[in-house]
């Protein structure tokens, strides 16, 4: 995926059991816009539960940012590592079908 590699020590403060130890100070830069299938715009700032279930999965949409942001790269629950595993890349027609569950609204951009 094209974009800018988090840095070591935001992905350390997000997956390491006790961040606290040899904690440095690190600033984390959005690299998605999120958008729910609707094509409403989930903010960064939200819950895991602002993500729409759909067919029995959470379906969020990620789109290139609009904008620059970032955030110091702190933990909202500090007893909570968080972690992100690609399992697989979908096939085209996977991508297609779940592309037919959304609608372009307020920002979705639809791959060509």
């Amino acid at each position: 995926m094209p974009g800018t590699t988090p840095s070591a020590e935001s992905v350390r403060l997000a997956t390491d059991p006790d961040p606290a130890q040899g904690r440095t100070r690190a600033i984390a830069t959005g690299a998605f816009e999120l958008f729910a299938p609707d094509g409403e715009r989930i903010w960064n700032e939200g819950l895991p539960d602002d993500i729409p279930v759909v067919e029995g999965r959470r379906l969020l949409v990620l789109d290139e940012p609009t904008y620059q942001r970032s955030w110091n790269a702190d933990r909202f629950f500090p007893h909570l590592p968080g972690t992100a595993e690609l399992a697989r890349v979908l096939t085209a027609e996977e991508t297609r079908s779940w592309f037919a569950r959304t609608s372009p609204g307020n920002g979705i951009r639809r791959p060509s």
